[in-house]
This record gives C-alpha cells, structure tokens and sequence, in this order.
C-alpha cells in the first residue's frame, strides 16, 4: 500500500451532528477530512464514521494517526517537507 498525501499537520475540529461521516484515508480529497472519492484508483477506502451525540471531535488530516478517524498527535512527529 502507498503512503497517503498529508492533507493538513494539524487535527480537523469539528462540531458534528448525529449521522454518518466518511473520513478521508488517502489525503486527496477536497473535501478534508472527509472523502470525495479521489481515493479512486489507489488502495485507499474511506472509513465510516458514525456519530450518535453531537459533539466536538478532533479528526486526523495528516493520515497517519493510529487512532482513526481521530487525531492522536502523530502530526507533531512527522518529517516536515
């Protein structure tokens, strides 16, 4: 699998209603964080998110958090470009 494009280095904070959300996997969308389909052709799939209460969360941008769709930090510890 290939390394996916680093959207942003820093979490998306988000207020979310209740529903479903498709995090962006692959760092390509245009829609950040969520997915707009250009992970079509790659190895990447979206991931579903469901929210049952809203509320404020933290959603990774740089694509390599081992909690996802959630930021846990790994931002802070990437190379930079």
């Amino acid at each position: 699998m290939s390394e996916p494009v680093i959207a942003a280095r820093k979490p998306a904070r988000l207020t979310l209603t209740p529903g479903t959300y498709w995090w962006c996997t692959c760092g390509r969308s245009a829609n950040q964080p969520f997915c707009d389909g250009s992970h079509k052709g790659t190895d990447f799939l979206p991931e579903k998110l469901v929210i049952e209460q809203e509320g404020e969360v933290f959603l990774c941008q740089c694509k390599h958090t081992r909690t996802p769709p959630h930021c846990d930090g790994t931002h802070k510890s990437l190379p930079q470009p």
